[in-house]
């Protein structure tokens, strides 16, 4: 199959030069670009070419697809339903672990399509998934079903709490945390085996825990270590607030990302989930290993993380740190909108710290596009619009409000744009969203059984009391 996308107003490379070009076309055959420049420049190199598909492409607007670092799409099915008043180890422990627990196989097929959905909806192309909570391949099932690219993995952690918190039950647990690190190492590897890789490629597996304090320093340390000599990558969460931070000092005398650091655990498969609690030497050591970070910008917000009062993302930039953004997934950003992370990220530090160069919309479009990319180790076939790279991209209608008038692209795409003036995402050279539907899946359905299923899923969790926790205490001893 061959597609030319011809004269389009823009197109945000977003190679290492950050080209962005005017009066623009693009050649894609089969699942890869073949040829971007120049309107005039392509059709003279294809002159006489018999295109199987010509897009017009005037008064539209190509940029590469969206890279989510950082999502939770067996959280799918908790949309508005934790609240906003927790600190983020109270809202781990008393709310998203309870969620974990009660879901069922049948819940997360379903979360992951209305997850998967809405990201195509919103521009994004590829994901890092935390995990499932039973195995890879039900979200594996969901890309196949939508043809979309990503990475995901078995949720595991080996720590339970000495004591269980009220509304915690011995069932519960024992489906959530496995007996010890060797196990779930044991577990992690035979899924990596089955489903890296499959779907043409566009699937892979990595070896992902939770971390921080439900996993052992055993667990975090080997699952580097395993997904480096699986030829793979790790992430899980780590350095998420001041309160994980504070509680790891008084508990090992040094902050998250030292202590895993000291161990051997800081390498360049690993990408930290959020990273909110670093200090100005732990961001050099994340350069000098060359591990990556998710940032959750809204995530941030919602559960108060730190980001602008103790976060260090810009610095992160600067020193060479590899920086993607994440939605973290619907109950911690309230949707997997990426756009809306780009918006937030190219301010938030602008405001804080009244300096309005310290980061720019640039960095915010590499955070969303190519820095994901290499931070999920995949920047050698997307995050960018460059001949031989998969074709994964986004069209958006410049005649749309929201792009009336605009002369610098790049300030209207990050500043004046939204998911509204989407037309087109294209996943491995094939539009899966096209004239305002997501092709192959009926949205309809996946809505009406996301309903069904969440509302069962929340009061099976305790979640729809007005008595659950909002602080906590848990692992702050001990364990």
């Amino acid at each position: 199959m061959r597609t030319l996308i011809e004269n389009l107003n823009f197109a945000f490379t977003v190679d290492e030069n950050d080209t962005v070009l005017r009066n623009a076309s693009v050649v894609v055959e089969d699942t890869r670009i073949t040829d971007i420049g120049p309107a005039g420049d392509v059709a003279a190199r294809h002159k006489g070419t018999a295109f199987d598909k010509v897009v017009d492409g005037t008064m539209h607007g190509i940029c590469p697809g969206f890279v989510d670092s950082h999502v939770h799409l067996s959280e799918t099915l908790s949309r508005a339903v934790f609240p906003d008043n927790l600190n983020t180890r109270a809202w781990v422990f008393h709310w998203a672990k309870p969620f974990y627990a009660h879901i069922t196989e049948e819940d997360e097929y379903w979360g992951a399509l209305l997850g998967i959905t809405e990201m195509l909806r919103c521009g994004t192309t590829c994901f890092l998934d935390m995990g499932s909570q039973y195995d890879p391949g039900i979200v594996v099932r969901a890309m196949e079903k939508t043809g979309m690219r990503g990475i995901t993995g078995r949720h595991a952690a080996d720590n339970r709490p000495a004591e269980l918190p009220r509304g915690w039950t011995e069932e519960m647990a024992e489906h959530h945390f496995f007996p010890d690190a060797e196990t779930a190492l044991n577990v992690l590897e035979e899924c990596v085996t089955r489903y890296n890789g499959t779907l043409d490629g566009r699937a892979r597996c990595w070896v992902n825990i939770e971390g921080k304090e439900p996993c052992s320093l055993e667990l975090h340390v080997g699952a580097v270590a395993l997904s480096e000599r699986l030829g793979v990558g790790t992430t899980y969460h780590l350095a998420t607030s001041i309160e994980e931070a504070r509680i790891c000092e008084s508990k090992y005398g040094c902050w998250p990302i030292t202590r895993i650091d000291r161990a051997g655990g800081l390498r360049r498969n690993l990408v930290i989930a959020h990273g909110a609690a670093v200090s100005d030497e732990e961001v050099q050591l994340l350069a000098a290993r060359g591990a990556s970070v998710a940032f959750c910008p809204c995530s941030s917000f919602k559960l108060g993380k730190g980001a602008t009062a103790i976060g260090k993302y810009p610095e992160m930039v600067k020193a060479g740190v590899k920086v993607g953004l994440g939605t973290d997934g619907v109950s911690a950003a309230g949707n997997m909108n990426l756009m809306r992370q780009m918006l937030v990220v190219a301010g938030m530090f602008k405001d804080a710290r009244l300096k309005p160069d310290v980061f720019t919309a640039r960095q915010a479009l590499r955070a969303a596009t190519i820095e994901g990319a290499r931070a999920l180790m995949w920047d050698d076939e997307i995050g960018s619009l460059e001949i031989g790279k998969k074709a994964d991209f986004i069209l958006f209608d410049l005649d749309h409000v929201e792009w009336t008038p605009f002369y610098d692209p790049l300030q209207a795409l990050v500043f004046s744009a939204s998911t509204a003036s989407i037309v087109q995402t294209w996943v491995d050279g094939k539009p899966l969203y096209l004239d305002g539907k997501v092709q192959g899946v009926d949205e309809g359905e996946i809505r009406r059984k996301a309903r069904e299923l969440a509302a069962a899923a929340v009061v099976r969790a305790g979640l729809h009391n007005e008595d659950v926790e909002t602080t906590t205490t848990l692992y702050d001893e001990g364990n």
